[in-house]
């Protein structure tokens, strides 16, 4: 089981009512309330759904994910593009990192005021995920 919740405060049910987070010993639940009913669902469960779809979702936009870091950074040489390129290639090894020691309170903060929200139903599976900057669809 989670010991941190990664996404405390940016998971939502599906009425958009913010879940709540709570410890049963050492481990983190998001907490929905199914019409009185408190449904407590493994956070490791709901975490790792989006980690995966965030995952998914840059390593599919790799290239743009490359060319962004490096605007971002203002180098355009070889060293940091691989750099770059080699932090994505170990994304995997990092996500487990951080489903192990959660995003830092103001992280999560930065992500919410951003437009970023996890959006649950009573079973704990992700219905939708509202990431800021991420193209739906290709433009007509």
């Amino acid at each position: 089981m989670a010991r941190t919740a990664v996404f405390a405060g940016l998971v939502v049910d599906e009425q958009y009512q913010p879940v709540d987070v709570v410890y049963l010993g050492q481990d983190a639940f998001y907490v929905v309330d199914d019409e009185g009913f408190l449904r407590h669902i493994p956070a490791q469960a709901v975490d790792r759904q989006v980690l995966e779809a965030m995952q998914e979702n840059v390593l599919a936009n790799r290239e743009a994910v490359v060319a962004g870091m490096l605007e971002y950074l203002g180098q355009d040489d070889l060293f940091t593009k691989a750099a770059i390129e080699t932090s994505l290639g170990q994304m995997g090894e990092q996500m487990k990192r951080l489903s192990e020691v959660g995003l830092p309170q103001e992280a999560r903060q930065w992500l919410g005021l951003m437009g970023f929200r996890v959006v649950i139903d009573v079973h704990g599976d992700v219905v939708d995920l509202e990431m800021p900057g991420t193209i739906e669809g290709e433009p007509d």
